[in-house]
C-alpha cells in the first residue's frame, strides 16, 4: 500500500487553500462522510474557520445519515447541533427551491460519491446546479477521491428515455469521475449554467484506492459500510432491480444475494464469468429488514481478491444469469415503482436501458449482454478528457 496522502476540498479549503469565502452566505449539502480528515462534521469545521452557513442541506438517507432504508424520505428541520435550518432534497423535492437558496451568495456541495451513476448523490448536485443556474447563486464543490478509483469504466452509458433520479445525465455505470469532474462535465457538455467552482483534492492519483488515500472512511450511506462494498456495488447494485436480496439487512449489502428459492452449491455450479479479483462463497442468510426480511436466503457472498481487478458490473451480469438458470422462470424482476419512477421497469433504470432485461431473458451471458459497451466507454472516456482534474 502506498504511503501517500490526499486531503479532500473540504480539507483544502480548511486550511485556508480555496477559494476566500469570508462574508459569503453560504449553504452547505453534507451528509455523515461530509468530515474532515480528523473525522469533524464539515459544518463544524466551516463555522469554526469563521464561514457564514446560512442552511443545509441533506440528501437520501439524510444530512446525518439518519434513514436507514433508501426509498425512505427525509423532513426539513432544525439541527439540533448547529441550530441552522435542513431542507431535505429526498422528499417532494430533489432540487432546491427558490425560496430555500434565498438570500445565500454560494451553496457548497460536500458529499461523498461512490463513482456509480444511480448513486443519487450526483442527481442530487445536477438539480442543485440547475437551480443554482436559476436563481444566480454560485456553486462550489468540495471534491473528494472516488474509492473506486479513475482508472476503470464498467457498464453501458444511460439511453435516452431511461432518464430518472438514478441517472439524469448519459454516464456510464460506473463512471471513472469524482463528483468535481463530473460537475465541469455537466457544464461543458450538458450546459448547466452555473457559476461553478471546484476545489479540488490535494494528492489524490486516479488509481488510488480508497486505502491508499489514507483518510479515513465514512459510510456515505447505510448500506455501504466498508470500501470493500463499493468495489462491488457497481454491478451488485443491479439485484436492487430484481426479486432478489442484494444483501440490504445484512451486515455486508451488495457482497451477499440470493433468496429463498434459490440452491447455493447448484448456483455457484451455474455460474460463468466471474472474472478476476473476485470469489464467490455459497451460503446462506437472513435479512432483517428490506427483501425476504426473516427468510432464510440461498445464495453466495462476493469476496474481493484484487481490488484492482474487479469488474463487478461483468460479475453480475454472470451472477444474475445464472440465477435465471437455476431460479424460477420467469425471472423475478422488481415491479416499478423505484426511486420517484412510476412507469419504467427498475432495472431497466439501474442499466441505462431495457438490454440487460432482455438480454438475461433471453438466456444470454454476460459477453453477448456487454457488447458494444466498450466503444460507448471509449466515446465517453474521450468526451470527458478536458473535465479531468487528476493524473
Amino acid at each position: 500500500m502506498s504511503h501517500l496522502r490526499a486531503m479532500s476540498g473540504l480539507d483544502v479549503l480548511v486550511a485556508g487553500n480555496g477559494p476566500d469565502l469570508r462574508g459569503e452566505r453560504l449553504g452547505l449539502i453534507l451528509h455523515p462522510a461530509s468530515v474532515t480528515s480528523d473525522l469533524r462534521f464539515s459544518a463544524d469545521a466551516l463555522l469554526t474557520a469563521g464561514l457564514d452557513l446560512e442552511v443545509l442541506f441533506g440528501p437520501q438517507h439524510g444530512a446525518r445519515g439518519e434513514k436507514q432504508d433508501n426509498m425512505i424520505e427525509s423532513d426539513h428541520y432544525t439541527d439540533p447541533v448547529t441550530g441552522l435550518r435542513v431542507h431535505s432534497l429526498y422528499s417532494e423535492v430533489r432540487k432546491p427551491t427558490p425560496e430555500m437558496l434565498d438570500g445565500l451568495d454560494a451553496v457548497l456541495f460536500d458529499l461523498q460519491d461512490v463513482g456509480v451513476r444511480v448513486y443519487t448523490f450526483v442527481w442530487t448536485m445536477a438539480l442543485a446546479m440547475q437551480a443554482c443556474a436559476e436563481a444566480g447563486v454560485r456553486f462550489i464543490v468540495l471534491d473528494r477521491p472516488n474509492p473506486i478509483g479513475g482508472l476503470v469504466r464498467e457498464g453501458p452509458v444511460l439511453r435516452e428515455g431511461y432518464e430518472s433520479f438514478v441517472g439524469l445525465y448519459p454516464i456510464p455505470l460506473r463512471h471513472g469521475l469524482t463528483a468535481g469532474e463530473l460537475a465541469r462535465w455537466l457544464v461543458r457538455v450538458q450546459s448547466i449554467d452555473v457559476d461553478l467552482t471546484v476545489v479540488p483534492c490535494s494528492g489524490w492519483r486516479r488509481w488510488m484506492s480508497w486505502d491508499d488515500t489514507g483518510l479515513p472512511w465514512v459510510l456515505p450511506s447505510p448500506n455501504l459500510p466498508t470500501p470493500t462494498s463499493c468495489d462491488v456495488y457497481p454491478g451488485m447494485v443491479l439485484f436492487e432491480g430484481t426479486l432478489l436480496s442484494e444483501g440490504r439487512g445484512t451486515t455486508r449489502p451488495f457482497e451477499f444475494f440470493g433468496a429463498p428459492w434459490l440452491d447455493p452449491e447448484k448456483l455457484a455450479e451455474a455460474v460463468q464469468g466471474l472474472g478476476e479479483g473476485l470469489a464467490l462463497r455459497p451460503c446462506h442468510f437472513e435479512p432483517t429488514f428490506q427483501k425476504h426480511q426473516g427468510e432464510v436466503c440461498g445464495g453466495a457472498q462476493l469476496h474481493v481478491t484484487s481490488r484492482e481487478r474487479v469488474r463487478s458490473v461483468r460479475a453480475a451480469v454472470a451472477l444474475l444469469a445464472a440465477c435465471r438458470s437455476v431460479g424460477p422462470d420467469p425471472f423475478p424482476w422488481r415491479p416499478p415503482p423505484y426511486e420517484y419512477e412510476e412507469t419504467l421497469m427498475p432495472i431497466d433504470i439501474l442499466w441505462g436501458h431495457d438490454g440487460l432485461r432482455m438480454g438475461i431473458e433471453a438466456g444470454a451471458g454476460p459477453d453477448e449482454i456487454l457488447a458494444g459497451v466498450d466503444v460507448e466507454l471509449t466515446r465517453f472516456g474521450a468526451e470527458v478528457e478536458p473535465d479531468l482534474l487528476y493524473e
